[in-house]
């Protein structure tokens, strides 16, 4: 067997090595001491077990494109011990509609073999940043009803 095939240290032991300090963690003493992760592998940036990236050996990701839309990183499971060689990435246009984007992001983690339990929170990563790259629509002015509107149509009048 490979090097590459196998890690040398187990997922669970390099959680509880860096679970209290890794460069990925923020801590906020302030609000009841909640831990946030950086992680770009992380979809909801919660400092978790579940959630960490950088720990599992499947992980997925989900960041906006450089113009517009999403792209999807996982990590291969073939080159664990090569980090810069175990990144792959898949950009979704900002051009195709949103459910075509979604359905492309649950087909390519599903047929590669990626965590199912994480295809929803992908799903919703990828929702909100394709709904952030969307144009603000103005808000309209609003109109007067009934005795002010009335009023202000004598005024005119």
């Amino acid at each position: 067997m490979a090097d590459d095939e196998h890690p040398n240290v187990s997922a669970d032991l390099i959680w509880e090595c860096c679970r209290q300090n890794n460069s990925y963690l923020v801590k906020h003493k302030t609000a009841g001491g909640l831990q946030f992760s950086r992680d770009p592998y992380n979809l909801t940036n919660k400092h978790s077990r579940k959630y960490d990236g950088f720990v599992n050996n499947k992980a997925v990701g989900i960041l906006p494109a450089e113009k517009s839309g999403v792209t999807l990183i996982t990590k291969k499971t073939k080159h664990l011990n090569r980090p810069a060689s175990n990144i792959n990435e898949v950009t979704f246009s900002g051009q195709k509609s949103g459910p075509k984007i979604y359905k492309g992001v649950v087909n390519y983690t599903a047929k590669n073999g990626y965590r199912a339990d994480l295809r929803q929170e992908a799903v919703a990563r990828a929702s909100a940043i394709h709904q952030s790259q969307q144009p603000k629509k103005e808000t309209p002015e609003k109109k007067l009803r009934g005795a002010k509107a009335k009023a202000a149509a004598e005024k005119d009048s």
